[in-house]
């Protein structure tokens, strides 16, 4: 852990301060109504992704957790965000760089105590300033997810531990299983060191009970993070981090999570469109002209009536379809890409901008038209099978629907290019019409048999 914990409000606390009494937590009559966590049941998780701010938060907050579902034969990885070096800045026997190599090798052997065939990811980002790098943290933890969202339980630092980079593993962790359709559990560190009962959500509160193997394994793991519970040296800066009195929070026999009301919002679009005026230079970039042309060459009919296009960004296709369409109905979940849409369209009438995420704000019409460009692989796969359901009943029989995308790889999303095609294919009751595949980009068209270019 990080000597000191500012959080950005209140409470504030340091390592070394006297904190909350084990035996005072353990005394309160909440803990009676503490509901069971019961992650891998017949229809539970079947695989768990811990995700630790620092290393040897995996082992404190869910080390029974994972030692539990290495009995069970549960696959675990372990995602590590921040490189723990921060954890001794005023040390004068070990510089940074070496705290880091030697908290990466504890973390291995920690884990290793907890579940010997779990896999370990470090991802190396600087420990105290994790907000900073939120994005490229979302990115790879995604990468260890991948399409396997929905049979993953993704574990978490609680975002009210008041620890500054605990909140934003928190972000990190409800950003990724928003986009991954993972169910995310968060799990109080710090609380237990400068809380009271008052500070406890104890209604989201869900409690594991360890059994005596798993509680020896964590024992072992928290032992690992020797750097941590022991002195590095006698020498001043080198002393212990986590206390005896802290120590006794993770003796429990049982574990605590805390179940998130709502996700973090994920704003990585509005954040975008509101930082760079034309994200991807689409009015001018020569690939983004000639992949304009190709759609509408491929559009099998001179003509439509309704259209629709999903994840309209600033606008750019919109106008070249509105060209081919009689009324026009564009979408974006971003605020200042809809703004932007409505600027680049002003005048013509024909064609409406609405801010809408979906497939939850799913327009109630019939279309003849549908285009999906750019936009599969940034749902998440629940929600992109759910558009290529809504696509397929608002479809008019004679309709089309138009898929264009990046062939290459898009961080920080499960799904490709590729892939969405590849899943629209095996859900979609139209076959392909039209089908153009380079290098950069593929697109294909969707229609009913007899219906051609």
């Amino acid at each position: 852990m990080s000597p000191t914990a500012a959080a950005a409000t209140p409470p504030t606390f340091r390592h070394d301060d006297a904190g909350t009494p084990e035996q005072q937590w353990l005394a309160l009559p909440d803990w009676d109504g503490v509901r069971a966590l019961e992650p891998f049941g017949p229809s539970g998780a079947r695989r768990l992704v811990v995700v630790a701010a620092h290393p040897d938060d995996e082992s404190l907050g869910a080390g029974g957790l994972i030692a539990t579902a290495a009995e069970l034969g549960v696959p675990v990885e372990v995602v590590v965000l921040t490189d723990g070096a921060a954890s001794h800045p005023g040390s004068t026997s070990v510089t940074g760089d070496a705290l880091a190599a030697l908290r990466a090798d504890e973390t291995r052997s920690a884990v290793t105590a907890l579940a010997p065939l779990a896999g370990v990811h470090l991802v190396g980002l600087p420990d105290g300033e994790l907000a900073r790098h939120v994005d490229a943290a979302v990115t790879a933890l995604v990468a260890v997810v991948g399409e396997r969202g929905p049979d993953t339980l993704l574990v978490a630092p609680w975002r009210g531990d008041g620890h500054t980079d605990h909140e934003a593993a928190s972000v990190v962790a409800s950003t990724a299983a928003v986009r991954t359709d993972s169910h995310v559990v968060e799990y109080p560190i710090w609380l237990w060191h400068w809380g009271t009962g008052e500070d406890v959500p104890w209604h989201d509160l869900r409690g594991l009970r360890l059994d005596d193997g798993a509680r020896a394994a964590k024992a072992a793991a928290l032992a690992a993070h020797a750097s941590q519970v022991t002195p590095l040296s006698d020498g001043p800066g080198d002393e212990a981090l986590l206390s005896p009195s802290m120590l006794a929070h993770f003796d429990r026999p049982h574990e605590v999570f805390v179940t998130p009301r709502a996700p973090h919002d994920d704003d990585a679009f509005e954040r975008l469109h509101r930082e760079v005026e034309e994200p991807w230079d689409t009015p001018t970039s020569w690939y983004e002209q000639r992949k304009r042309a190709v759609t509408l060459a491929a559009l099998p009919h001179q003509r439509y009536g309704r259209a629709l296009e999903v994840g309209c960004s600033t606008g750019q296709l919109a106008r070249a379809l509105a060209d081919r369409c009689d009324h026009l109905l564009a979408l974006d979940r971003a605020d200042s890409a809809v703004e932007r849409a409505r600027a680049a369209i002003a005048g013509q009438q024909h064609v409406e901008v609405r801010r809408a995420t979906v497939p939850r704000d799913w327009p109630h019409a019939q279309f003849d038209l549908v285009v999906v460009s750019e936009v599969g692989y940034f749902l998440s796969p629940l929600d992109l099978d759910g558009v290529i359901d809504r696509v397929e009943r608002c479809l008019a029989p004679d309709g089309a629907v138009v898929l264009c995308h990046w062939r290459h790889p898009i961080e920080g999303w499960p799904l490709t290019g590729d892939r969405v095609h590849e899943r629209w294919a095996e859900r979609t009751g139209r076959p392909p019409v039209v089908t153009h595949l380079e290098r950069d980009f593929a697109l294909v068209v969707h229609a009913a048999r007899g219906v051609s270019p």
